[in-house]
């Protein structure tokens, strides 16, 4: 058996998502028997000295202190885009239209205008057999995988009601410091694009349907905050006393939604009321609930079953079946089974993943699919749809929660 040929990778940026994306890149061929063998080739910061020592502590083989070189460079066959959102559209397109492969970290960019353009250019890449991907890694939990399984399969019937919550505390104390998460013209929202974007691909991608109309509550708890302090993890503490920046973001996020019918029925599916017969959903993101450090909920309601996850207890998936036992309520799936979605690659039964094991997932079937010569999902086209709700929900909250089409 020959060796698998080379996918020489050059990813941008070195911080959060960069240290994840690293784990990923090596574990994934330890794991998994996959068609190209990823190389960890280079690493590009702007930060001389601190993206040497990310390439040596996460174990790339060089460094660029300029993206461009990245894609000038010969030996690089993808570009991993790590950067806040204010980059990616530059990037990405740069990359595609040299013939280097994408994964874009979410969301896809801070505008549906520049979310247009990168998936116009993946869609002509796409045809030379340059291929990209948005990395929604939550789409690679065991679990969650597994409720996408089952829906697909009928298990819950036609599904009635998406409940979705993304509920962090990180931001808190008033006194963390402003960081560029925080700024607007770098991560183009707060809660609703960093964390709440999740929850509306995954509702998308789990149901099979597009939300079609929202009407959004967005708040700013904290106006104004230190620039800077002492920063740990994502947030930190800043000096009470010290100078204070403005925050340009939302720190949480509300809105009801419409998913377009799950068949056709000829009424209109974006407005509410109309007699359409999609689902309707209900989401909140946030960073100030306290006590609650990563919970990634979703619960979905059907005409014959139910099931509701919570990423704090990411290796279970509660399941109803009004079929079985129609009093007894929800049961607990373990699903570390060699027969759920990525497991039979990893540790016994009974033996837990944890997050980072949802981007050494994306690591695999982005890998597999370009070694097959396929578009890997989330697509461009894909991220584009939950921009176009980012965008909407935005929309709505600024014209007095007023119902708003996707």
């Amino acid at each position: 058996m020959t060796d698998p040929q080379s996918l020489r990778v050059g990813m941008v940026g070195y911080a959060f998502m960069g240290a994840a994306h690293s784990h990923a890149w090596r574990t994934a061929p330890r794991f998994f028997d996959l068609p190209l063998a990823p190389e960890l080739t280079a690493v590009a910061g702007r930060n001389e000295e601190g993206v040497r020592a990310a390439a040596n502590k996460y174990g790339w083989a060089s460094t660029e202190t300029d993206w461009r070189r990245l894609i000038e460079r010969d030996d690089i066959d993808l570009i991993d885009i790590c950067t806040p959102g204010n980059t990616h559209a530059e990037i990405a397109i740069a990359a595609l239209e040299a013939g280097k492969h994408v994964l874009c970290e979410k969301p896809l960019a801070n505008s549906v205008e520049e979310a247009e353009k990168m998936t116009l250019v993946a869609q002509a890449a796409a045809e030379r057999g340059v291929f990209s991907m948005c990395g929604f890694s939550y789409r690679r939990t065991p679990a969650l995988a597994l409720a996408k399984r089952m829906v697909d399969d009928g298990r819950l019937g036609e599904i009635r009601h998406v409940r979705a919550q993304y509920l962090q505390d990180w931001l808190s104390d008033a006194d963390a410091p402003l960081t560029w998460r925080l700024d607007k013209s770098k991560s183009g929202s707060g809660s609703l694009g960093d964390i709440g974007a999740h929850s509306i691909d995954a509702a998308q991608w789990i149901t099979g349907l597009n939300i079609t109309g929202v009407s959004a509550l967005l708040e700013t708890f904290v106006k104004e905050r230190p620039v800077g302090g002492d920063f740990v993890g994502l947030g930190g503490h800043g000096g009470a006393g010290g100078p204070r920046g403005p925050v340009t973001v939302d720190d949480a996020a509300l809105f009801t939604a419409r998913f377009e019918p799950t068949h056709d029925d000829g009424a209109d599916a974006g407005l509410p009321g109309s007699g359409a017969s999609g689902p309707i959903g209900i989401f909140e993101a946030t960073r100030f609930a306290l006590g609650r450090k990563n919970a990634m909920r979703l619960e979905l309601n059907g005409t014959t079953g139910s099931i509701s996850f919570d990423f704090e207890d990411m290796n279970s998936l509660q399941f109803y079946d009004s079929s079985l036992e129609p009093d007894a309520g929800f049961r607990k799936i373990m699903v570390t089974e060699p027969s759920h979605p990525y497991t039979a690659n990893w540790w016994p039964t009974g033996h837990g993943l944890g997050y980072e094991h949802g981007f050494t997932h994306q690591v695999v079937d982005l890998v597999t699919a370009i070694g097959a010569g396929e578009q890997p999902t989330p697509s461009f086209a894909d991220a584009l749809q939950v921009q176009k709700v980012l965008a909407a929900v935005e929309a709505s909250a600024d014209n007095a929660s007023r119902w708003q089409n996707v």
